[in-house]
């Protein structure tokens, strides 16, 4: 892959060049925006308070967030990048995701189950035994109606089918905001947030503060060429992915080709044996020298074309 521009050689004239179609200008990210909400929670105070809201439960300490965490299962796999991945003292994991791109319920789900198992199998390769995994909660922030549109928060544990009060032990807990819920179950201040997420004027002293860290944000410089990188990086990594497509594409052809040229070949070769009454014995056997065929897979393509 290629390396994306370093930020020390990225002059005023080129930030000031138009951005492509689909990047949104500096100056225009919300906090809905998954580069302003990640530049947003990398700082600890903003995400403690966020996480601390949301699940009611005073932290008291936070290591230091990781924001575009990457995970990755395999070399094969599909890797993921996790928003915002923080861990506390007592034992708990925290991925928190602003999920601006809405999928059908059911991928939406899925989506978390995955996240969950990347996580999981993350501290299993540094040698953690499954019993002493971290308790983990994934929070899924979503600028959209999802599930029955009522609820702004929508928890889930595993629990028995036959016995709802039995909750299986596994550490694990799952969690949707939505930003267009309708009931009166969540404080006023995550309420003033989620409505903040939507781009509606709010009245609220955190939201303020949220909102003044991002205009000194978007008034420095530094931010400003990083995020510009960033994009740089986008377009050169979807360029690539398409250039890879396109070579793929070629060789798919190509295979594709060949392979029905050389299926032709050995019905032409049959059908002009026939003609010229060779036996099916010796067509098979001109089949095994000018394509390299097994005596099987000569005999049975004899049989099916005679």
């Amino acid at each position: 892959m290629k390396t994306p521009t370093d930020t020390a050689t990225i002059s005023t004239a080129t930030l000031n060049q138009p951005l492509a179609s689909y990047l949104k200008p500096w100056e225009e990210l919300t906090i809905a925006d998954d580069y302003m909400f990640k530049l947003v929670m990398s700082h600890m105070h903003i995400c403690k308070h966020l996480l601390e809201m949301i699940l009611h439960v005073k932290i008291r300490k936070l290591m230091e967030p990781t924001t575009e965490k990457a995970m990755k299962v395999g070399y094969e796999s599909k890797g993921i990048r996790l928003d915002v991945y923080v861990e506390d003292d007592d034992n708990t994991v925290y991925d928190v995701e602003m999920q601006v791109r809405r999928y059908p319920e059911a991928t939406l789900g899925r989506r978390t189950r995955y996240y969950q198992s990347i996580i999981d199998f993350g501290a299993l390769q540094v040698g953690v035994e499954y019993h002493k995994l971290k308790k983990s909660i994934i929070i899924f922030i979503c600028p959209f109606t999802i599930f029955d549109g009522k609820h702004h928060i929508y928890t889930f544990k595993n629990t028995c089918q036959e016995d709802k009060t039995i909750l299986l032990d596994d550490g694990a807990l799952r969690i949707f905001l939505s930003t267009k819920g309708t009931l009166d179950d969540v404080s006023p201040e995550v309420k003033n947030f989620l409505a903040f997420v939507d781009g509606l004027p709010v009245q609220d002293a955190w939201v303020d503060e949220i909102r003044d860290l991002m205009a000194r944000l978007k008034a420095t410089e530094k931010e400003k060429v990083s995020y510009m990188t960033y994009q740089m990086k986008i377009a050169e990594e979807r360029e690539e992915a398409r250039a890879e497509g396109r070579a793929e594409g070629r060789a798919e052809g190509r295979a594709e080709g060949e392979a029905k040229e050389r299926k032709d070949g050995i019905k032409a070769l049959i059908a002009a044996a026939k003609n010229f009454a060779v036996s099916p014995a010796q067509t098979a056997e001109q089949l095994m020298m000018q394509y390299s065929l097994t005596k099987e897979e000569a005999q049975a393509a004899v049989q099916a074309n005679w």
